[in-house]
């Protein structure tokens, strides 16, 4: 099995119940998308939502993909970037009872959060202050904690801190390692788009995008946007919501479909669709079965409040994926 490596900003979720969308027009907040917010205005959208429903999980979309794998038994590894702090500390820890291992850099600023607004559809909002996971750089990479790992997991996020980007991918590529992306946000990759591209065709493996995020990658919609992408990449994959997944490496495309859930929270589904995609690769299964194990680990996380799941939930993850095969 492979050892990968994640990258990613280290954020504490807030997840927040809304009962409706009030609170993102007040705040200009585009519903759907990620916003990136400065302490001011975290500290406003946190104390206007106060009296809402709410809990604390680990965050950012690598260190929960990350999650995923570690809870499916594969040896993870996490780079990111926290405040001295309690958030911080709760940060660690989270990631340590998973059984990943932690290189955290601390920092005098404060740990990141991003407020995961909840509209009752089930479509999730971030005002995310990146904090102290912002002040992750080049220069913090080693290259020897790239040695032993066979792939490396970027988020799209880090785009913005592209001489970062840059770094890890060529300590990854020294060291005979994969390398695979997800394209995190469709306005995230309307504002980088040249970044992106210059990333994606000189570095990556596997890329992953919604339509949206496709879509504003390519100008294509779902099954142009496929064709575009792996022409560049070695396995492309598109998710299309409820109606499933696309995949395709070289002349082989797969369909995917999804598995019948009770929908509450789509906070987390594309991370974890990731860690299940990733995990049948790491296990060298085909196309459909990696498709398949993450459709299910994405369905399974969007019956719950937030990306992280309960024991009981894993036991049952790991029983389906047994009779996948």
């Amino acid at each position: 099995m492979y050892k990968i490596l994640g990258i990613g900003n280290a954020l504490v979720d807030v997840m927040t119940l809304i009962p409706d969308d009030t609170v993102l027009e007040k705040f200009s907040l585009p519903k759907g998308s990620m916003q990136l917010v400065d302490n001011v205005k975290s500290e406003l959208v946190k104390k206007e939502t106060e009296h809402f429903s709410r809990s604390l999980s680990s965050g950012g979309s690598a260190a929960n993909t990350i999650h995923g794998l570690s809870m499916l038994g594969v040896t993870t590894e996490f780079i990111g970037s926290i405040g001295k702090d309690d958030l911080g500390d709760f940060f660690e820890n989270d990631l340590k009872k998973a059984g990943i291992l932690t290189i955290l850099t601390r920092r005098d600023s404060s740990t990141g959060t991003a407020v995961a607004l909840i509209s009752k559809d089930s479509e999730r909002t971030f005002a995310t202050h990146l904090g102290a996971a912002v002040d992750l750089n080049a220069e913090d990479l080693n290259p020897i904690d790239f040695k032993g790992h066979n792939l490396l997991y970027l988020e799209g996020y880090l785009i913005y801190n592209k001489p970062l980007v840059d770094a890890a991918c060529r300590f990854a590529r020294n060291e005979n390692m994969k390398i695979a992306l997800d394209l995190a946000s469709y306005n995230v990759v309307e504002s980088k788009l040249t970044e992106f591209r210059e990333i994606v065709e000189k570095y990556v493996d596997i890329l992953f995008a919604n339509e949206e995020e496709a879509k504003a990658y390519t100008g294509l919609e779902p099954e142009g946007a496929l064709d575009a992408i792996s022409k560049v990449c070695e396995v492309a994959v598109i998710k299309v919501g409820g109606e499933g997944s696309w995949i395709k490496r070289d002349s082989e495309i797969i369909k995917v479909g999804t598995v019948n859930v009770d929908l509450k929270d789509t906070t987390g589904a594309g991370d974890l669709y990731a860690a299940g995609f990733l995990y049948g690769y790491s296990m060298h299964k085909n196309l459909e079965v990696c498709g398949q194990y993450g459709s299910l680990l994405a369905g399974k996380v969007i019956e719950v409040l937030g990306a992280k799941m309960s024991e009981s939930s894993w036991h049952e993850i790991k029983a389906a994926i047994s009779e996948i095969g």
